[in-house]
């Protein structure tokens, strides 16, 4: 289990154990990383990690969801304004490269870019210059990018969707976060850590069935979903954590699975002769 720098990356699961130690090893360059991974996967916190380790920890980490803000106000807040460039513009403001000079800069959902944007993106990355909106000052920055998305950027660019240019400049480092249903030996560790931060003083154990309905889900919302059922059973629960404290649709979900694979012979013997019972 690695708990480093303040950062939880809680793990024991192989692959992700060697992509901490491939972000150790380039942690204190100042390279683009590209993080890839499922919603609710971790990116965030892999980027929280990578910042925090780095040589640059100790100065300001900023953060942006791109999915988060309309393609006019995106402009603005990554790269600033003067006042007086738009209509309510009564104030200059600094943009997000600005703020994280000498720092990092984290773009969530990279993947949901404007084309008009990402091509404003390249130039800032390639000159370390920005220019407000409304203004012809070039302005230095001195910013490490960790940019994320929830999908394979390649597709985008094949679909002329992604500026294949600035794929290129942020895919220096890239890192491809496993999804949960891939790594399920992390469960129990996960589990552990989300009781201690939202139930420290209940001492809250888990029921065998609870465990197996955990270990048999699959998991589509992550990290953050396994993050949201314990806090949510540690609310309810007293003794401890029991089936009827967990989500109706994760219960019901893992019923259906396991008669999916207890079937699941039925379908792949073909000298298991099928037969109709009625009653």
């Amino acid at each position: 289990m690695n708990r480093l720098h303040s950062v939880s990356l809680i793990t024991r699961d192989p692959e992700m154990l060697r992509l901490i130690d491939k972000v150790n090893k380039v942690v204190d360059s100042s390279s683009s990383i590209l993080l890839i991974g499922e919603t609710g996967v971790g990116k965030e916190v892999f980027a929280d990690y990578i910042h925090r380790l780095s040589n640059r920890g100790q100065n300001t980490f900023v953060k942006i969801g791109l999915a988060a803000l309309p393609p006019d106000l995106l402009e603005s807040e990554l790269f600033g304004f003067e006042k007086g460039s738009f209509t309510n513009a009564d104030h200059k403001k600094k943009g997000m490269f600005e703020m994280a000079s000498s720092g990092s800069l984290f773009l969530d959902d990279i993947d949901d870019t404007p084309l008009n944007i990402q091509a404003k993106l390249l130039r800032v990355l390639e000159t370390n210059v920005v220019r407000h909106i409304g203004g012809t000052t070039p302005i230095p920055v001195d910013v490490r990018l960790i940019s994320a998305s929830k999908i394979d950027l390649k597709d985008l660019v094949e679909q002329k969707r992604f500026r294949q240019d600035l794929f290129y400049r942020i895919n220096i480092v890239q890192i491809r976060i496993p999804p949960l249903r891939k790594r399920k030996e992390d469960i129990p560790l996960l589990v552990e850590h989300f009781l201690n931060r939202f139930s420290p003083k209940k001492k809250l154990k888990l029921s065998k069935e609870v465990w197996e309905v955990l270990m048999d889900y699959h998991w589509p919302g992550n990290v953050r979903e396994l993050r949201n059922v314990i806090q949510r059973a540690s609310l309810f629960a007293e003794n401890g954590i029991l089936v009827s404290d967990l989500p109706d649709d994760l219960v019901q979900q893992d019923h259906i699975e396991r008669i999916v694979k207890a079937c699941q012979a039925c379908f792949t013997n073909d000298k298991m002769p099928y037969c109709i019972v009625l009653k």
